[in-house]
């Protein structure tokens, strides 16, 4: 069993501090949103050239969205690329550093061969999704209903660069869905059958800096999260390190025709699909490992290993309230199609599951959160 970390990981205090040492200049173009370069790289003064995300759809890449950026990256010449953002930034940009990165379902669908040219530098701005240190996009595919995933090793990082400054105006629904993400990775990773020693360390490191977090969020008020802003930016690193070797499962699959339906944020659309994933997995074989994982869970949250799922829901539900999957606009009808499209189209995460399931199961799991 092979374990790999990708990139080479970085560390600064502010902005800066990291264009100085990285010589930011006119041989790169930085992917970002407008609302992020203007606060912290503005006043830089920088001779870099600058694309805004924004410009070309809002929330998370779709394939329309990376084509129109790769087709106007194309008239431009650079050496690097800076992703600054959360994953939709970071996920856009890895594709700007192929030698041809679109038409992008071409890629999906293995008609082009991947082949990078341009360095790559990400720049994480949100604590959730650790694509700073991953080779997978998570791409919502508008032709075809649904999101993928898609990865390759041309797509790892040059360097994964964490500056906690950046985390100082991240609203609290932003941080909440982006952590809660980082917890999610770490969990799945850590009961995947692909799950190595090396791994499970990654995905056990990532769970408990982020079930302090939170426990100090509940004891001091959630404001106190911006002095645990490195925690959490490292947590969602290891989080990163632990699925882009281990995979993700049953949370991820069922989450993505959710999102891309019903355009729900990634991560509120995992936490939307856990507390029913794992009432399964309980359900089907509690005394497997996923009864080591509540021992280690249950240590860190100071309770009784059968009340760990319920005060885990409690320290998320106190940040982001889970709602029943129909106020997202869900159907009952939805219940029995999307289960169709897990069973069928994601099998990529869900040969990652804990426990075998099957359709049924899927469509009793969107059930009991309808």
């Amino acid at each position: 069993m092979s374990f790999l970390i990708g990139p080479k990981v970085t560390r600064f205090d502010t902005c800066a501090q990291f264009a100085k040492e990285a010589q930011l200049g006119e041989r790169d173009l930085i992917v970002t949103n407008e609302y992020i370069y203007r606060p912290f790289f503005e006043e830089l003064k920088l001779s870099c050239q600058v694309m805004f995300q924004e410009k070309y759809g809002s929330g998370e890449p779709t394939d329309v969205m990376i084509d129109a950026m790769c087709a106007d990256a194309s008239a431009l010449s650079f050496d690097r690329v800076i992703a600054i953002g959360g994953g939709s930034v970071m996920d856009t940009a890895k594709f700007l550093t192929l030698r041809q990165g679109s038409p992008v379902l071409d890629l999906v669908d293995g008609k082009i061969t991947p082949e990078r040219v341009k360095a790559l530098f990400c720049v994480p701005t949100t604590c959730g999704t650790g694509s700073e240190v991953t080779c997978l996009s998570a791409i919502d595919q508008t032709t075809r209903g649904t999101k993928v995933g898609f990865g390759t090793p041309a797509m790892y990082a040059d360097e994964a660069v964490l500056i906690p400054e950046l985390l100082s105006s991240l609203p609290l629904k932003f941080f909440a869905t982006s952590s809660i993400d980082a917890f999610i990775h770490a969990i799945e990773s850590y009961l995947s059958p692909g799950a190595s020693r090396e791994s499970k360390l990654f995905s056990m490191e990532a769970m408990q800096l982020i079930l302090r977090g939170y426990l100090r969020m509940e004891r001091e008020g959630v404001d106190v999260r911006f002095e645990e802003s490195e925690n959490f930016l490292t947590a969602s690193m290891y989080a990163g390190i632990a699925f882009g070797n281990a995979g993700t499962g049953a949370v991820h699959a069922m989450s993505y025709p959710l999102g891309g339906n019903y355009h729900v944020p990634h991560g509120e659309a995992n936490y939307a699909m856990f507390r029913g994933v794992f009432g399964k997995y309980m359900e089907k074989d509690p005394g497997g490992r996923i009864a080591e994982l509540n021992e280690k869970l249950a240590a860190t949250l100071d309770c009784a290993r059968d009340e760990v799922y319920v005060v885990i829901q409690r320290l998320f539900d106190n940040v982001l309230p889970a709602k029943p999957l129909h106020e997202y606009g869900m159907t009952e009808e939805d219940c029995e199609n999307f289960a169709d499209i897990v069973e069928q189209k994601q099998v990529r995460l869900t040969k990652n599951n804990y426990v075998k399931l099957g359709r049924d199961d899927y469509a009793a799991i969107y059930r009991g959160l309808y």
